[in-house]
């Protein structure tokens, strides 16, 4: 068993992320143009492409516009030259807090990201300092009630990592990063469908935050998600509501 209120956060998350769709937009035709340039245009042979794409899919982005980021990554169309770089540091309560950015300008970038959690009760810490309570994989967040014993044996079938039950009655099947979209596909291919999905930093130990901290931290997450530049915010904590 693990985790006691995943169902709740996952879906609190999955609703703010659907208010923010539009912003979306540019923020996954920023990622697929990086992985295009970095893996080229292919699909079949581009893991991190093929992350991209389907993210894009799933807030509606049209295919055009897809086409044409993997075409300025591949260099077929003019566009912007984006290096990435992580931030950390911590939040409410000293929650961990990590920050991936695409930028043109990471002078820029910096500042704006530091503001954010001055402003907002957090602090920037040097580079390390949190992401040791972290780890890199795909994760897939299944609603209370999946049949768990098919579940487990499709997705182990698949090459998934490890499937947990939470508390909660949610099942979430965790998968090595570069096989998040294999598992994904074979198991949406056995009928099981994921309510929310993505290759993440998951957090070792969660930091429970409640009335106000809660609060304050949502905020400070709001505002970091916001910036232009941004393009992920991971961190340890559970919010209660």
């Amino acid at each position: 068993m693990a985790g006691h209120s995943k169902w709740a956060n996952i879906q609190h998350r999955k609703g703010r992320q659907d208010e923010k769709r539009g912003a979306a937009f540019s923020k996954v035709a920023k990622e697929i143009t990086v992985a295009a340039k970095m893996g080229g245009g292919d699909q079949a042979f581009n893991p991190r492409l093929r992350l991209a794409v389907d993210k894009a899919k799933s807030v509606n982005m049209p295919k055009d516009k897809i086409d044409n980021a993997i075409k300025k990554g591949t260099g077929e169309l003019e566009g912007v030259d984006y290096v990435e770089v992580r931030y950390e540091g911590y939040g409410i309560g000293g929650a961990a807090v990590m920050v991936d950015c695409l930028t043109d300008n990471k002078t820029r970038t910096v500042a704006e990201v530091r503001h954010a959690f001055n402003k907002h009760g957090g602090n920037m810490g040097t580079d390390g300092c949190v992401a040791f309570q972290f780890k890199h994989c795909g994760q897939l967040i299944f609603a209370p009630g999946t049949d768990e014993a098919a579940l487990m044996d499709a997705a182990i079938e698949a090459g998934a990592e490890d499937v947990l039950t939470n508390d909660d009655g949610s099942i979430e099947v965790v998968t090595a990063p570069n096989d998040y979209m294999t598992v994904k596909e074979a198991l949406e291919a056995a009928n099981f469908k994921a309510e929310f999905g993505q290759v993440t930093m998951k957090a070792e130990n969660e930091t429970e935050l409640t009335g106000d901290d809660a609060a304050k931290m949502q905020k400070l997450i709001d505002v970091l998600e916001s910036l232009d530049d941004v393009q992920e915010v991971y961190t340890s904590v559970v919010l209660e509501e």
